[in-house]
């Protein structure tokens, strides 16, 4: 537990789900759409030390070929509890928008998710990012989750042409 934050006048636990210490190359996944044939190119990977951890994904995102993504995952079979309602991500970037995709068993194929967007600011900023704003991305798929279900989590430059620069230094669920 690292603090607590007021919703409607009760305090909810906040914990952290990744501070990118201690063996997080390990636990992230760098993909792109050339999985798929896209041409997207980039890096991923953890840079600095002990509170100045952080993942970085930088690369070129192309709609050309059917693809439009690079990103960085985790995958995990730790449950969130049920009681949460959002994420709150420590983050800086290019200006970009970016996404979050979360993953459930449930979800039928690859390709499917649960998906936020957020712009992320040239300096350190912390946004929150409720359970509520993420959608699914295809028909057919459930319209809500429990925060229960989610085993994956991936930082997604996604959808547009563009240079794609972004930072996460720790997120926390609230």
């Amino acid at each position: 537990m690292v603090g607590g934050l007021m919703l409607a006048g009760q305090v909810v636990a906040e914990t952290t789900f990744e501070d990118f210490s201690g063996d997080a190359n390990a636990r992230w996944t760098y993909v792109s759409d050339s999985v798929m044939g896209g041409v997207s190119t980039g890096t991923a990977g953890i840079i600095g030390q002990g509170l100045d951890a952080m993942i970085h994904l930088r690369g070129q995102v192309s709609t050309d070929n059917n693809g439009g993504f690079i990103q960085v995952r985790r995958r995990f079979s730790e449950s969130w509890p049920d009681s949460v309602q959002g994420l709150r991500l420590t983050v800086k970037g290019n200006g970009a928008r970016y996404h979050v995709f979360l993953k459930t068993p449930r979800l039928s194929r690859v390709w499917h998710s649960y998906r936020a967007s957020f712009v992320a600011p040239v300096s350190w900023q912390t946004i929150d990012i409720p359970l509520d704003m993420f959608s699914p991305s295809h028909m057919g798929i459930p319209a809500m989750f429990s925060a229960s279900e989610v085993n994956s989590l991936a930082i997604v430059a996604y959808g547009d042409d563009f240079e794609a620069d972004v930072s996460v230094r720790e997120i926390s669920l609230y």
